[in-house]
């Protein structure tokens, strides 16, 4: 009985191996598509149609207005442009100043390394080396602003 089925299995995987193999053959026999036409045989681009335009005049165009300082300073903080800051765009404008301090790179800014930063800028204010910053040392830790540059360019 055994053998009977095996055979019938057999017979139908070969039937069906068969049919794969001739429907696999029919894909092959594709028909080569004709050369394309000759350059002469192609038609013309249509000309443009030339207007008089002396005398017309196009639409203004809108006017840019000015932002304020405040609108400014919050589409700095606003980076997709949602018109809300959240909390990562809020201190994404600091990531620049943290990596300064972090020194070792962890992303952890320790007691010894803010230390370390501040008695390095401590020791470069004290210009007389008594270890106590009077007004004009101290005016010298002010963070300078940036000078704007003169034109937009």
């Amino acid at each position: 009985m055994t053998r009977i089925l095996a055979g019938g299995l057999g017979a139908i995987m070969l039937i069906t191996a068969g049919w794969f193999f001739w429907i696999g053959q029919a894909d092959t026999q594709v028909e080569i598509p004709a050369p394309p036409p000759e350059p002469a045989e192609l038609p013309k681009e249509p000309e443009l149609p030339e207007a008089d335009i002396a005398g017309l005049v196009g639409p203004k165009p809108p006017e840019a207005t000015e932002l304020t300082r405040e609108q400014r300073r919050f589409a700095r903080y606003d980076r997709n442009f949602d018109k809300r800051i959240t909390r990562t765009e809020m201190l994404s404008s600091r990531t620049k100043d943290f990596k300064k301090l972090d020194v070792d790179g962890n992303n952890l800014l320790t007691f010894e390394e803010w230390a370390i930063s501040t008695s390095k800028r401590f020791e470069k204010a004290d210009r007389n080396s008594n270890g106590e910053l009077d007004a004009a040392e101290f005016a010298t830790t002010k963070q300078k602003r940036k000078k704007k540059p003169a034109c937009k360019c």
